[in-house]
């Protein structure tokens, strides 16, 4: 199935680096061309990307891979392929259709798919391949809006959350929205994602300290950044018209978080305007999630505490629960979960965290996260 929504790689970027040095990304990647296609069964990642040939703005997928082809590998033991172009349907549902069998696809072979390019409404189409596995997703936004309005409003490109909400069968068990600007949304969306109890840092919180951003992507399933996220000045469109947002150095770094975190399965990068810089950008925020990928530490403390540190902290009448790795210095906090009014039998689950969360308890401040993690199963 996937060869039949695929385009192979341009023969111009082909042509650039067929004489690549050993340790240049295009010398190391796998490609698919017009003669060849990766054996997915050897391959641990894959790019593909996203090309509407009647956008007026979109990333420069073919200039993408001439800047990420020329970067130096780091030290990887994976195999990363690039399967060319998904080429948009006719109408949006069929580009969902596509980007939904191909990412199945791709996870039945354990692939973890890279999507770049197009607008940021393919989202729900990445979110569409988890239907049959009968689990909760969560879905981590890098955003500075929350693409969630009104029942009622039916542009997708402005609504894609709200029909993840609302469309049968429903299997979104959370969102957070990393970076939002108060001024780009409406007082009604903000009162919609409170009252979900989805998590919300606001841009200026990130500034102050990019590793919060660290235990949202550590708990999501799909990773979704929009380029318009990322301050005007270093996208280098002057029709971009956000004068205020993430520098370089904040886009990579939560990049490499949403890499190294073990349960990010899709990661997507929408919304480009097709400039060189832009262009550069990406393969370098392509280049530090693929880096945290190979650093990834498989651990969480419900199937192994030994390696673990336990804290115990009185907050407001009841005991909050901490546990903090000693090989990374992740942390994680314990919340009691019920299963049912009928049902006297209790559950714990461990909810990624911060340093900060457990200074909050410290303090006999509940942190935000544990809150809106405990009142949305009620």
């Amino acid at each position: 199935m996937i060869l039949e929504f695929l385009q192979p790689i341009s023969e111009e970027v082909l042509q650039c680096y067929d004489e690549a040095l050993p340790s240049q990304i295009g010398n190391y990647i796998l490609k698919h061309t017009s003669s060849e296609f990766p054996d997915l069964s050897q391959v641990k990642i894959a790019l593909v990307g996203v090309v509407d040939e009647h956008a007026p703005y979109a990333l420069d997928v073919e200039e993408f891979r001439k800047q990420f082809y020329q970067l130096h590998t780091g030290q990887w033991n994976q195999s990363i392929a690039d399967l060319g172009d998904l080429m948009v349907g006719a109408s949006a549902e069929d580009t969902y259709f596509a980007l939904k069998g191909l990412v199945k696809e791709l996870h039945q072979y354990q692939v973890l798919p890279i999507i770049i390019g197009g607008t940021q409404d393919l989202t729900y189409g990445m979110y569409r391949a988890y239907e049959n596995l009968d689990q909760m997703i969560n879905l981590a936004n890098v955003d500075g809006k929350f693409d969630i309005q009104a029942a009622e409003i039916s542009i997708p490109k402005y609504s894609y959350v709200s029909r993840m909400i609302l469309e049968a069968p429903i299997y979104l068990h959370n969102v957070s929205n990393l970076g939002y600007q108060t001024y780009w949304n409406s007082h009604e969306s903000i009162e919609l994602m409170d009252r979900l109890y989805f998590d919300m840092i606001k841009l200026g919180d990130l500034h102050a300290n990019i590793h919060l951003a660290e235990p949202y992507l550590r708990d999501a399933d799909i990773v979704s950044v929009d380029l318009t996220s990322v301050e005007a000045s270093y996208i280098g469109f002057q029709g971009h018209n956000n004068p205020n947002g993430f520098n370089g150095k904040e886009i990579c770094a939560m990049a490499r978080y949403a890499g190294i975190s073990d349960r990010v399965t899709t990661f997507g990068i929408f919304e480009g305007k097709g400039t060189p810089q832009e262009s550069f950008l990406t393969a370098q925020m392509i280049w530090y999630f693929i880096e945290g990928y190979h650093f990834r530490a498989m651990e969480y403390p419900i199937t192994n505490r030994n390696n673990f540190t336990k804290y115990i902290v009185p907050v407001d009448h009841q005991e909050m629960v901490f546990y903090k790795s000693n090989l990374t210095g992740k942390w994680w906090m314990e919340i009691e979960l019920n299963l049912g009014k009928n049902n006297k039998n209790k559950n714990t689950t461990l909810l990624p965290c911060s340093h900060e969360d457990y200074l909050h308890a410290c303090n006999q401040e509940i942190p935000d996260r544990w809150w809106r993690a405990y009142r949305k199963q009620l």
